[in-house]
C-alpha cells in the first residue's frame, strides 16, 4: 500500500495502475460503514484507492472543524489489512493552494435538509469530490446511502459534468440497535449513545406507515416526529423530510412505485445525527 501526500504524485500513480480502479473518498475515523465500501471496491476493481482527507470547504465557521475525529494511523492499518493498494491523504494547502478560487455550486438537488441546515456544505463536498475525480480519475467510487443527500448531489454533479465515474452506493451500515454508524458516533455520552436509535426508530415508524399503504407524506412525517419528541434527550430536530430518492424534491403524496427517502436530522447534546430509509 503506498500512501501519498500530493496531487502530482497521485495523478501520476492512478496513470500508471491497473485498471478499473475504484476510489473511496472519507474523512478518516474510519469504522465498518467505511470498510464495507472499501471491500466491494476491492471486489470490483483490479486497483483500490481511498482517500482520507477532512475536507474544511464543506464545514461552517460554527462546526466541528478542528475536533472533527482523526486517527491517521489506525486509518492506515485498516486500509491495508482490506487490500489498499493507494491511499491519498493530502494536507489542506495542497488540496486548496494558495489563490484557489474556484468553486462547484450545486443546483435544486442541495437545497433543502442538509443544504438547508448546512449552507455552503453541498458547495464544499461537490467541490472536494470533483477535485478527488480529477485527481485519480476512478472507474468507480463508492459512497455510503447514510448521507443519501450528499449521494444524490454526487450523481447530479458527475452527470452534469460528464465526469464520467460509476458512483456506487452502498447501503448503511447499522449498530446492533439500529443507529447508522458515523465518526461522530463517538462525540456521544453514555446516555446519548443509549438514546441514538430513536432516529432510526422514528425512520421506521414512517417506514411502517408506507408499508401499510400510506402516501400522505405530511403523515410520515407527523409519524416519525412524534417518537423524535418523545425522548428527551433529542435537544432539537432540524428536520424530518420525506423527498424523491433521485432529486431530493419534496413530496406531497406519493404514488406506488416512486422511490422516497425519509430523511431526518436531529440533535442529541452537541450531536447532530443524520439518517434515512428508502422507500418505494
Amino acid at each position: 500500500m503506498r500512501v501519498v501526500e500530493t496531487c502530482a504524485e497521485m495523478m501520476a500513480l492512478c496513470r500508471e495502475v491497473p485498471r478499473p480502479l475504484g476510489l473511496v473518498p472519507t474523512m478518516g475515523a474510519l469504522h465498518e460503514g467505511h470498510l464495507s465500501l472499501t471491500r466491494q471496491a476491492r471486489l470490483d476493481n483490479a486497483t483500490m484507492a481511498a482517500s482520507i482527507f477532512v475536507n474544511p470547504t464543506q464545514f461552517g465557521p460554527n462546526e466541528d472543524f478542528t475536533t472533527y475525529p482523526r486517527s491517521m494511523e489506525r486509518d492506515l492499518e485498516l486500509l491495508e489489512a482490506q487490500g489498499t493498494d493507494l491511499v491519498f491523504a493530502p494536507l489542506p494547502p495542497e488540496v486548496y493552494p494558495d489563490g484557489f478560487d474556484t468553486y462547484i455550486e450545486p443546483g435544486a438537488v442541495a437545497e433543502g435538509m442538509e443544504g438547508a441546515s448546512r449552507p455552503g456544505h453541498f458547495r464544499g463536498v461537490a467541490t472536494v469530490v470533483a477535485k478527488l475525480f480529477t485527481i485519480t480519475r476512478p472507474d468507480r467510487a463508492y459512497f455510503g446511502q447514510k448521507d443519501g443527500q450528499q449521494v444524490a448531489v454526487i450523481r447530479k454533479m458527475n452527470a452534469d459534468l460528464n465526469l464520467g465515474v460509476d458512483v456506487v452506493t452502498m447501503p448503511t451500515i447499522r449498530e446492533p440497535d439500529g443507529l447508522a454508524m458515523s465518526s461522530r458516533n463517538a462525540y456521544l455520552t453514555e446516555e446519548e449513545r443509549a438514546a441514538a436509535p430513536v432516529v432510526h426508530r422514528a425512520l421506521c415508524a414512517a417506514e411502517s406507515l408506507w408499508n401499510a399503504g400510506e402516501r400522505d407524506a405530511g403523515r410520515l412525517r407527523t409519524a416519525a416526529l412524534a417518537l423524535l419528541r418523545q425522548e428527551p434527550l433529542v435537544s432539537g430536530v432540524d428536520y424530518v423530510s420525506v423527498v424523491d430518492a433521485e432529486t431530493m424534491a419534496p413530496v406531497g403524496f406519493a404514488p406506488a412505485g416512486r422511490r422516497v427517502m425519509i430523511a431526518a436530522a436531529a440533535r442529541l447534546g452537541s450531536v447532530r445525527l443524520i439518517d434515512n430509509v428508502v422507500v418505494g
